[in-house]
């Protein structure tokens, strides 16, 4: 069980790393250069750090993004430290389901293979607000956006594993976060209502479904025999621009709470790990923090939780489309 003592001291678990390993320390040595990955939200903060640190161990990384000039910039630098780094932009706002449809198109007319899926961009602690689609900002761009890419990508990660013989990875990048929800855990049927909404519910409440949306993936693809393994993470708690709506708030309680904040190197290491250490092959439908497996919430572990979630995600998407 990783516990404070262990964030405050930086112990390694029982994989040989801690909360203060970076990313380039869990993933030294690997040379992953027959691989390919997607890191959402690739631009700052985590998602760029793994998406360098991924590159430099020689992945063929392809970054979705909203905001593509402040990728070309973030490119610009890996790719001066790292000349050899093989890095590509594509665009993608996950509030939009027509843009997700778009990013995958184009990704998939680059005829490349998919090894590594690592859902990380997002949104935190937003004021109530409605997507294009209708729906609630936070549940949109960090759960039902990555939902739809998943499954449109996940074809295309099916035959990348049986042509190649590579276990293909899927990471969603959920929080602690996912602890404060809602009472039931999931508004279904007051999603998209204002009366009642909590901006830090909220996110618990989308980080809770990217935990849920990992352990039914997982489970429906051991069903099918297939050689891909998804699981989630906790980055742990970090200073990034995914703060900028409560900024204040998370300055001051740093003051009190210093010894738990990791920096972004730190922030990558477990993502980073899960994509492409080799002690996680065959670990699939786990939950991890600090490069180790902990057990997450009950809401996180209710199966029956995940199914209606996965059901709920199916038919908003299929109504979205009709509409």
């Amino acid at each position: 069980m990783v516990g404070v003592i262990s964030l405050v001291t930086g112990r390694a678990g029982s994989s040989g790393f801690g909360s203060a390993s970076t990313a380039e320390q869990v993933t030294h040595g690997i040379d992953a250069s027959n691989l390919t990955a997607i890191v959402t939200g690739g631009a700052s903060g985590i998602g760029l750090e793994t998406a360098r640190v991924l590159a430099l161990r020689n992945v063929h990384v392809i970054i979705g993004v909203r905001n593509t000039v402040a990728a070309k910039n973030a490119k610009e630098d890996i790719v001066k430290q790292n000349p050899s780094a093989r890095l590509d932009i594509l665009q993608l706002d996950l509030c939009s389901l027509n843009s997700v449809t778009s990013f995958v198109h184009n990704f998939l007319a680059l005829q490349l293979p998919l090894n590594i899926l690592i859902n990380n961009a997002g949104v935190m602690f937003c004021p109530f607000k409605l997507s294009e689609n209708g729906l609630e900002t936070q549940f949109h761009t960090n759960h039902l956006g990555h939902f739809l890419l998943t499954k449109l990508l996940l074809d295309k990660m099916k035959e990348t594993a049986e042509a190649t013989g590579i276990e293909g990875r899927i990471i969603n990048l959920s929080s602690i976060a996912h602890n404060y929800t809602y009472r039931k855990g999931i508004r279904f049927h007051k999603l998209n209502e204002r009366k009642g909404y909590d901006n830090k519910k909220a996110y618990g409440q989308s980080k809770l479904c990217n935990i849920l949306h990992a352990n039914e993936l997982s489970r429906r693809l051991r069903e099918e025999g297939v050689n891909i393994a998804v699981n989630s993470v906790h980055p742990g708690v970090i200073m990034t621009p995914l703060m900028r709506h409560s900024s204040y708030l998370m300055h001051f309680l740093k003051i009190f709470t210093f010894y738990i904040w990791k920096n972004i190197p730190q922030g990558a290491a477990t993502t980073c790990y899960v994509a492409l250490h080799p002690s996680v092959k065959g670990e699939t439908g786990k939950y991890f923090v600090d490069c180790n497996k902990i057990k997450p919430s009950k809401f996180a572990s209710n199966e029956k939780l995940g199914r209606k979630l996965w059901d709920f995600s199916e038919e908003l998407i299929n109504s979205i489309s009709k509409a």
